[in-house]
């Protein structure tokens, strides 16, 4: 008798097993198909901004200064780097005086670390 219920109880003990996990990945399953929120955009701004609409350089400063004071000096300077390039590729002189002031900038500003690594190199050696 003691066989039987304790062969009843392992073949008992599994199905519960086998239903428990059939039952935990049925719901995490479930949770694949649910819908992320999108903070894009919504379809009721897309709805209020015709497709056709494009801000000009200062509604995109001034979009990017509400947003953070921060991007907008970001923004004026990319505005302004652009209006630069423009500027500059309108002759073949202006290119090459562009290329030399890009030059001499990339020359004032950090080293970089190809630069340092080798400085240190030649410290440590003693070259």
């Amino acid at each position: 008798m003691q066989k039987i219920l304790l062969t009843l109880k392992k073949a008992l003990h599994s199905s519960f097993l086998v239903v428990g996990l059939t039952v935990f990945i049925s719901l995490s399953g479930l949770s694949i198909f649910v819908q992320q929120p999108s903070y894009a955009t919504t379809l009721e701004e897309l709805k209020l901004i015709p497709r056709e609409y494009k801000p000009n350089s200062d509604e995109k400063i001034n979009r990017a200064n509400e947003f953070d004071p921060g991007v907008g000096v970001q923004e004026e300077e990319r505005q302004e780097s652009y209006e630069q390039a423009v500027k500059d590729s309108q002759n073949l002189g202006t290119i090459e005086k562009a290329y030399e002031r890009n030059l001499k900038a990339e020359g004032k500003s950090e080293p970089n670390l190809l630069n340092q690594a080798e400085e240190l190199v030649e410290k440590v050696t003693g070259k």
